[in-house]
């Protein structure tokens, strides 16, 4: 139903396009097939991000305090490591193949200029392949120094691949470093490619909400134990480590993305007017809290608007005039899910800081023990949240920027494929990821009832 309906939407809003029912077809289920693939990469990605820094946090408590207990957590957070590691490896290579095969016009045009950005992410991405080995194989055979070292190199490549990956998407959403003549990209300036408008505000977001939902989905693992009354001790140190992560980002998080709207409201307008529902060009802009927008009437209906809010956030100041999407021809308007996406993001993000607060109060009450059942049951909820409000969040990153791959310079309709059938590698690759995530979350599983019901019996010496 949902490819349906965007189909006809196609067909609908980008009618200079409509080269036939095949080639909308073929437009689609490209799209679908990146959005599939991005969709499933990212949640692997940002734990790959993440996880390493909870698993070195964990290291040095132990080398700290001698505890067995943070040895054993530390060992188990690496394997989980490992596994999301292979996973988003994997599916990452698939995404790049695909953006390659699915839309050949962009990587011509655009190769020369993400060509640093994605070859730093390569490096990146074998540095950690290589520190982790060291780390996963490294216990009794290298230094405790070296072995942390290694496991800091880790922490800090994985941070670096989703920054350099972020890269590339920011210039797509605002080109620079090339003069377009005639068609053709010319006078090609990588480094100027490489520090686009957008890049500070979409690192930034992007590395803030990986730490925020990883912590926020471990602890909700170690908050289930907790609630079984299972191996209390152990599990209450996991949930303080996977807190004092998670918090911080979370509490730090809406001031990252006030800062994101205020640079997309620069940069983007007609994106900020699709995630608001605002169709007319209005001083003194109120924010719209919910609603559906009618692309038919031109109205956003059943909201709840805060008075001259929008031109504040936007602004900083409350007359503030916000572009409108009447600004620019309706073919050009991103789809509605742009704003049901926004929404749901800042409604999640919301919500975890107020679970944030709430931690953070019984953090300092009871010197992070945390056993509180209404809060370890909050947390079980909190577990996938981040996770769907970072899928929210590429929505309207990615659809917020359509009908363009490269913002007002290269339409996507233009970028894909001239190939047909497209729907044959959808299916096939939707098949394919469907086993992935099965064997993933089996392996998962299997770890999480270990961890659940293990028994220490190791002493404080290095393995």
């Amino acid at each position: 139903m949902v490819l349906v309906y965007v189909q006809r939407y196609l067909a609908e809003t980008d009618l200079s396009y409509k080269k036939g029912m095949h080639a909308v077809n073929d437009l689609l289920f490209a799209r679908a097939q990146m959005a599939m693939s991005l969709g499933f990469h990212i949640i692997f990605a940002v734990i790959g991000m993440a996880m390493p820094l909870l698993m070195v946090i964990s290291e040095v408590l132990w080398l700290k305090t001698k505890d067995p207990q943070y040895l054993e957590l530390t060992k188990r957070w690496s394997k989980g490591t490992a596994v999301m590691f292979a996973v988003g490896a994997v599916s990452g290579t698939v995404l790049s193949f695909e953006l390659g095969l699915l839309f050949p016009t962009f990587m011509r045009h655009a190769g020369p200029l993400v060509g640093m950005p994605f070859s730093l992410e390569g490096f990146a991405f074998f540095t950690e392949a290589i520190f982790l080995g060291i780390y996963l194989y490294g216990w009794g055979k290298i230094s405790k120094g070296l072995h942390l070292a290694a496991g800091i190199v880790v922490a800090l490549s994985g941070a670096l691949s989703g920054a350099f990956v972020t890269l590339v998407n920011a210039w797509m959403n605002t080109p620079e470093g090339f003069r377009l003549v005639d068609g053709k990209f010319v006078d090609i300036d990588p480094l100027e490619a490489f520090f686009t408008p957008a890049a500070p505000h979409e690192v930034i977001h992007m590395l803030v909400s990986a730490y925020m939902a990883t912590g926020f989905a471990v602890a909700a693992v170690h908050a289930h134990a907790l609630l079984k009354k299972r191996n209390v001790a152990f599990h209450q140190k996991a949930l303080s480590i996977a807190l004092f992560m998670a918090i911080p980002f979370t509490l730090v998080q809406p001031l990252v993305g006030h800062f994101a709207a205020q640079r997309i409201a620069v940069l983007q307008p007609m994106k900020l007017a699709a995630a608001e529902g605002l169709f007319e060009t209005t001083k003194q802009a109120p924010l719209a809290l919910g609603g559906i927008p009618n692309y038919e009437t031109e109205k956003l209906e059943y909201a709840l608007e805060i008075p001259k809010a929008l031109s504040f956030l936007a602004f900083n100041d409350f007359d503030a005039e916000v572009k409108g999407l009447k600004e620019i021809p309706k073919k050009d308007w991103p789809h509605p899910i742009v704003h049901w996406a926004f929404d749901l993001m800042v409604g999640i993000g919301t919500f975890l800081a107020g679970v944030a607060v709430w931690g953070a109060w019984l953090g300092y009450k009871k010197g992070f023990q945390f056993d509180q059942k209404y809060f370890l049951r909050t947390l079980l909820v909190s577990g996938p949240l981040g996770f769907i409000a970072i899928e929210a969040g590429w929505t309207v990153t990615e659809m917020g920027r359509q009908p363009w791959v490269i913002y007002n310079v290269l339409r996507t309709a233009d970028a894909v494929t001239p190939m047909p059938g497209i729907i044959v590698p959808f299916v096939t690759f939707s098949i394919v990821y469907l086993f992935l995530s099965v064997a993933v979350v089996t392996l998962l599983v299997r770890q999480f009832r270990a961890t659940s019901d293990v028994i220490l019996e190791t002493k404080g010496d290095h393995p």
